[in-house]
């Protein structure tokens, strides 16, 4: 759910580092405004970049709505100014129907602890009412979220379909109409419908770069559970993955020239320079830093006592022990933890930098420092 753009903290400046937790906080502050606590687990990097690109567009008499928020543990128990315009509330919509999408995925597959028949019941219940909250909070921001869930159902019968010769770009398709809507619409919430045309073409190969990315790095993993892929069921060579995601990115970016923005900072950042670190990380992820070796390789022979295995949990207890992880900080402010469903180490992300630090490039679309840390602050 985290999404496929990850910022390190060292690549934003102060003010984009601001900017970027007012609209991450708003999102969830958003969902659970509008959906309830519960609903706050949907919040996920991906979804906030519709708030960014709303505030991104708004005319300079019409300021982005702000609202000082409580505090918070994620942000080590301080309040902040956090984003509450119709941008965070479309992000909300948005990641609230999509993630009942993928929930009801998981019931489909028999995931985990979907496979017992309470536990089935319970999260299509879930997913029903989130389809339906959805629905009504995207009726008020004039988004119609049948788009999002017609991709859901197209993309199913896609997937069924799909064999060996067939061109990933055709299962990538509802990704990439789902995501161009709902980028276009923030031109609307904006006031700029001369926008919509570039923005849907942007939003189109933001969707197809995140399947691509999601199928890149859970197809070691499908090929050892039997699970369905759409690079190894199309036979789409890392080579030709590859060649699309950077086409994807080069369009966005060319897309988003496009684009009359009156604050384009974050936005450039986020889906120009982040994209492209997202690209990087997915084809060479031991590129920059390698990551901590695992406590259970490479293990002396003869050690005692021999190294616990990882745990592994079903969709509902994993995302019950994310939970707590993400309120206590964890998520974040830790070197190093267990991932909530296979018990693996993690990285946390705030020490997840690639940056190198061997110079500053700073760049002209965005006046922003694009391939160091803060040494353009």
């Amino acid at each position: 759910m985290f999404g496929i753009i990850r910022p390190c903290s060292h690549r934003l400046s102060k003010r984009l580092r601001t900017e970027w937790m007012a609209h991450l906080c708003g999102l969830c502050l958003a969902l659970r405004a509008d959906h309830g606590q519960f609903a706050r687990v949907a919040t996920n990097y991906d979804g906030l970049v519709l708030s960014v690109l709303t505030d991104a567009q708004l005319p300079r008499e019409l300021a982005p709505e702000r609202r000082t928020a409580g505090p918070c543990p994620l942000r080590g128990m301080r309040t902040a100014s956090v984003a509450k315009g119709q941008g965070a509330h479309l992000a909300a919509t948005v990641s609230l129907v999509l993630a009942s999408a993928k929930l009801r995925d998981h019931v489909v597959d028999g995931d985990g602890a979907m496979r017992r028949r309470p536990v089935a019941a319970a999260a299509e219940r879930v997913a029903r009412s989130w389809d339906r909250g959805g629905e009504r909070a995207g009726a008020g921001l004039g988004f119609d979220t049948a788009v999002l869930l017609d991709a859901v159902g197209r993309q199913q019968e896609l997937e069924s379909a799909a064999g060996r010769g067939t061109s990933v770009l055709a299962v990538t398709e509802p990704t990439e109409m789902a995501t161009a809507a709902a980028f276009a619409h923030t031109a609307v919430l904006a006031g700029r419908p001369g926008n919509s045309a570039p923005l849907f073409e942007a939003g189109r190969l933001f969707g197809r770069l995140a399947h691509l990315l999601d199928a890149v790095e859970d197809r070691a993993a499908d090929r050892a559970a039997g699970a369905w892929n759409p690079l190894t069921t199309t036979g789409t060579g890392a080579a030709e993955a590859r060649r699309l995601c950077d086409d994807a990115v080069h369009g966005i970016r060319l897309a988003l020239a496009e684009v009359e923005f009156t604050d384009s900072a974050l936005a450039h950042r986020l889906l120009v320079h982040e994209l492209e670190h997202a690209v990087q990380r997915t084809f060479q992820p031991h590129a920059h830093t390698p990551h901590p070796a695992s406590p259970w390789v490479n293990q002396p022979p003869g050690g005692w006592p021999p190294p616990e295995p990882p745990r592994r949990r079903g969709l509902v207890a994993g995302c019950l022990v994310w939970s707590g992880l993400c309120c206590t900080c964890q998520l974040c402010c830790r070197s190093e933890y267990q991932d909530p469903w296979t018990g693996e180490p993690r990285e946390g992300w705030c020490d997840k930098c690639e940056c190198c630090c061997e110079g500053c490039e700073c760049c002209s679309s965005c006046g922003e420092c694009c391939n160091c840390c803060n040494c353009c602050d």
